[in-house]
């Protein structure tokens, strides 16, 4: 988010100064050992009702053993506040709104920004509604939190960031869920806001339509750019049938794919109390299992990329229809700034904002499904106490963000998928663009008729024994849909998670753990074999035969060695930018997988030949010195293993752990996403965790994070766990009490 803002004047000289502030101790973090740590977790002036048991790992995954509810909830809290205290508390700036508390004037544009969006919006409605049983679990981790934070060390990182310990409330955990439910739609919106107008919209759009992709943000320094870890969210996620499972009892694995920063956005750990027993991947400063397992049912999922937004053109409204409010934004270093905030009938003005694209006299409002007093963490926490598919599907009934295919597979053997959101039931979607008319009946009506879980896709048992989700378009596994969203992943990735999955008849978690690490993109082959046939039908033959000569039979493999892969995209980089329309970048929005799969080799079809000739040579001739003889993809495809705090201009490389080669692609099952290709690139977004769960045992399930368990910088588990990502080794999380004991030899105990 402050990369944008490294671009501003002055933004060098403040950061410098900041090193010299006292407290900067996040520039050299002393290291810590996991006794260490342990030692550091707070034991006294405990609100408990009992004894509680915490047992960890070498790798300090918390199993936590409580007689109450309360006291589990408590002790989660105590957990949360104690490995990712720091995280949770930059969620928290970043929520609602407060980013120029850290950084000064440099951010006070997105404050107001993320201010008018407005996160906890529907946050005291959410709480009044709250079923007992919620509120207490809810107020309990809250206390757990807030005695971390107030008893515990103070995190490194809050001396560079200028930040004090500070109380949690019930609205700023619940806002930092509306921001992990942030629409991952907006990235393109915004992009289109910025193109309105412009000539050549219409088919742009209409192109955007067929690809079915997700825009990218065209630059940095905007409101999407600031988002982007929040709302790029992929994820894998595949369920078998008894039928085809090794053990004879139904396997799940799920993967999700967000950014790669550390500390990681999940955190292990597993629970057992009077209502609850699970292991599972938390949200830091949430009470909730994502995706997890307990002794009858396991579960994971992929975002759904529903449109659980809309944007509307508010032009036309009368202005009494409007609230207006003042938002203070106080700024480090500076006088506090005071900016408008504007609620039409349709929702937050979003262009009062100046980091959102916007036209003359057109002021644009959002309405979100996220500002809906619907229930996530009442229907997690059913999900995680449900004994079968049945009680799981029925827990989705208020859930709206972020929309989910979820996948479950229980002790029964049966596996199944629901979509988990909630959405307003339209009838289609507009050909012209994305701004809806706020005068037309026909565009504001489908917001009072909302879709819920119920009313949305579902399947259970397919007769192919095995289910696979990858951010697809819902088409391709029900017929005759209701109209869910514009953008979903390319097929590419669904495609090659089934075909792996059909190829033997009986799988073990040995194969979906393989599965995860997979890093073919069956695309990636076609194009691939389709552009060699045109380059080598040039007259006078193809350029630099030996430099082509990997692409001949590749299978789209994206191993780190291989050197087709390389070949490829230092190709397609050349290549592409010659096709886009006039006044496209090489970062556009015609530059994703989407957009490629669907029109390169279409679009160069449809050139005059002799202008089709020349691109190719072109492309082939500045491809190679790009990618010399012994260079394979690896060599540019790396993957930074690096704090948060790398985004601060000037200080940010002092948070490098370093960089490694790595395989896989835009869409392969194992991303690691990535633009045009014109050298070395960094890797910041992609497969940053992996669950495989074997139902026919309690203690068969399988973790591991990009990064580590502990977010505090000098950690011995800050980072521990990247050897096990990278060679596919994984951490159990029992859930047999004496398999627990073994495997989690180091003990806390907690008392009131």
């Amino acid at each position: 988010m402050a990369e944008g803002s490294g671009r501003r004047p002055g933004a060098a000289m403040l950061l410098a100064l900041l090193a010299l502030l006292p407290g900067c101790a996040a520039l050299a973090p002393k290291p810590t050992g996991i006794e260490q740590r342990l030692a550091t977790l707070p034991r006294q002036g405990l609100a408990l009702q009992g004894p509680v048991t915490i047992r960890w790992n070498r790798h300090l995954v918390p199993w936590i053993e409580a007689r109450s509810d309360h006291d589990l909830a408590y002790a989660l809290g105590l957990v949360h506040g104690h490995l990712r205290g720091g995280q949770v508390a930059l969620l928290r700036m970043v929520a609602r709104g407060r980013l120029s508390e850290m950084a000064g004037p440099l951010a006070r544009d997105y404050d107001h920004a993320l201010r008018i969006l407005d996160f906890a919006r529907a946050a005291p409605e959410i709480e009044r509604r709250w079923p007992p049983e919620t509120r207490a679990f809810m107020e309990a981790f809250l206390a757990g939190l807030n005695h971390s934070v107030a008893t515990g060390p103070r995190p490194p990182e809050f001396g560079l960031l200028g930040l004090r310990p500070e109380p949690f409330t019930l609205t700023d955990l619940l806002a930092i869920g509306r921001l992990a439910g942030t629409d991952v739609n907006w990235l393109s919106y915004f992009s289109l806001l910025a193109e309105r107008g412009k000539p050549g919209f219409a088919a742009a759009w209409r192109r955007t339509l067929e690809a079915g992709a997700n825009i990218p943000p065209t630059g940095e320094a905007s409101l999407p750019g600031m988002l982007n870890n929040f709302a790029r969210a992929g994820s894998n996620a595949v369920a078998v049938a008894p039928s085809h499972s090794a053990s004879g009892a139904a396997l799940l694995a799920s993967d999700p794919h967000l950014g790669l920063s550390l500390p990681n956005l999940w955190l292990l750990a597993g629970m057992r109390s009077p209502s609850f027993h699970a292991v599972g991947m938390m949200i830091p400063g949430l009470p909730i299992i994502g995706l997890g397992r307990n002794p009858d049912l396991a579960w994971g999922g992929t975002n759904l990329r529903a449109a659980s937004s809309d944007l509307f053109d508010i032009s036309r409204l009368p202005p009494e229809g409007f609230t207006e409010s003042e938002a203070v934004i106080r700024q480090r270093f500076w006088f506090p700034a005071r900016r408008r905030v504007r609620v039409s009938p349709e929702g937050p003005v979003l262009t009062d904002a100046s980091v959102v694209p916007s036209r003359p006299n057109e002021p644009i409002a959002l309405r979100w499904a996220g500002q809906e007093p619907a229930d996530e963490i009442t229907a997690l926490l059913r999900a995680a106490r449900a004994r079968d598919g049945a009680a799981f599907r029925a827990s989705f009934g208020d859930f709206a963000v972020s929309p989910q295919n979820m996948l479950y597979a229980d002790r029964g053997g049966r596996i199944g998928r629901l979509t988990a959101a909630i959405l307003p039931s339209r009838q289609g979607f507009p050909a012209e663009g994305p701004v809806l008319d706020a005068t037309d009946p026909a565009a504001t009506g489908p917001w009072r008729r909302l879709r819920r879980a119920g009313d949305l896709p579902a399947l259970e048992d397919p007769p192919e024994g095995v289910l696979a989700s990858a951010n697809e378009n819902p088409t391709s596994w029900v017929k005759d849909p209701p109209p869910i969203g514009y953008f979903f992943s390319d097929g590419d990735r669904v495609a090659r998670l089934r075909a792996l999955l059909l190829a033997k008849p009986r799988l073990g978690p040995e194969d979906l753990a393989a599965l995860q690490r997979d890093t073919v993109a069956p695309k990636a082959a076609v194009l691939a074999a389709g552009l060699l046939a045109r380059i080598e039908a040039l007259p006078g033959g193809p350029p630099l035969p030996d430099f082509l000569a990997p692409l001949r039979g590749w299978d789209g493999d994206y191993a780190a060695g291989s050197r087709a892969a390389l070949v490829f995209e230092a190709i397609l980089a050349r290549l592409l930018p010659g096709l886009l329309p006039e006044g496209r970048g090489a970062r556009g929005p015609e530059t994703g997988w989407n957009f490629i799969t669907t029109f390169l080799l279409r679009d160069l079809d449809a050139l005059p030949a002799e202008r089709r000739a020349t691109l190719l040579r072109r492309a082939v001739e500045e491809a190679a010195p790009a990618a010399p003889p012994g260079r394979v993809w690896g060599d540019v495809h790396r993957l930074r293993a690096a704090h948060w705090l790398v985004n601060l201009p000037v200080l940010g490389r002092a948070f490098v752990l370093g960089d490694m080669p790595v395989g896989g692609s835009r869409e392969t099952p194992m991303k690691t996403g990535h633009g045009l290709v014109t050298g070395p690139h960094e890797v910041s977004f992609g497969s940053m965790a992996r669950f495989v769960a074997d139902l026919s045992d309690p203690d068969h399930n399988w973790f591991t994070l990009f990064g580590g368990q502990d977010g505090w910088l000098g950690s011995a588990a800050f980072a521990d766990q990247i050897p096990l990502w990278r060679e596919g080794r994984s951490i159990r999380l029992p859930l047999r009490p004496a398999t627990v004991a073994a495997e989690f030899p180091l003990v806390t105990e907690l008392r009131p």
